[in-house]
């Protein structure tokens, strides 16, 4: 199933815990590559959300070459890594966006013009994903704790997708009554939410599927009702290992 639209899978997923504690390539980054239709893919790092972290830059670096795909990666710490965030964006088959602070992230992307480097990389059916920050920062907000240890709301995403989003949503206890609140009083939109281990699937901005790489892990669908938020499971594919 090539890319032959703007495609985004944003999930709270991705890499998995190798055997020696490593990260390594789990389903639903493999499934972001299959989505490309590149028979060699090359598969673009973004860790801005953490810091750019050399560590991970490096564990990255190690799972997507074990996977057999050529790895690259796009930082901004501690200045850019290339003179045109575009043009490498566009030589790239998947953009994969890892977790952290989604606030600073869409601050610096904002900075250095990666914001519009990644729409035209969208628009041009590059495949963009990401866990967590990595799935949030798509859509035009959702719930983050970039800013206290309390999770607060976050309205500023880049709106490529017009929903609100919630990652870690049966992990992390707050996430799941906060997430409805704010689409129940309307400070986010109707929007969506993964459970760890699963990821939605959008083709332009319409979803299409959801997926996961675990049992009991799903997508789910929050809207506004007439008295709170109306949450609906989606029916969600197990990916193979």
């Amino acid at each position: 199933m090539p890319a032959d639209a703007p495609t985004i899978l944003a999930t709270s997923g991705g890499y998995v815990m190798g055997s020696r504690q490593a990260p390594q390539v789990g389903p639903i980054l493999r499934y972001a590559v299959e989505l490309s239709g590149a028979s060699k893919p090359k598969v673009c790092a973004v860790n801005t959300a953490g810091g750019d972290s050399e560590r991970w830059l490096g564990w990255s670096y190690a799972a997507i070459a074990a996977a057999g795909w050529t790895p690259t990666h796009l930082q901004v710490y501690p200045m850019p890594n290339v003179p045109d965030p575009t043009e490498h964006l566009l030589s790239c088959d998947v953009v994969w966006v890892g977790g952290g602070s989604v606030a600073n992230l869409l601050a610096l992307w904002r900075l250095h013009g990666y914001d519009e480097a990644l729409r035209t990389a969208w628009e041009n059916k590059v495949v963009l994903g990401g866990v967590s920050a990595g799935s949030l920062c798509w859509h035009v907000g959702g719930t983050t704790d970039s800013f206290t240890y309390e999770l607060t709301p976050i309205t500023n995403g880049l709106g490529f997708l017009p929903y609100s989003n919630c990652p870690h949503y049966d992990s992390e206890g707050r996430r799941r009554p906060l997430f409805q609140s704010l689409v129940a009083d309307g400070t986010l939109p109707d929007g969506y939410a993964t459970d760890d281990g699963a990821g939605l699937l959008f083709r332009g901005t319409e979803l299409v599927e959801a997926v996961c790489d675990r049992d009991n892990s799903f997508g789910w669908q929050v809207q506004r009702g007439d008295d709170g938020a109306v949450e609906t499971r989606l029916e969600t594919r197990r990916l193979p290992a």
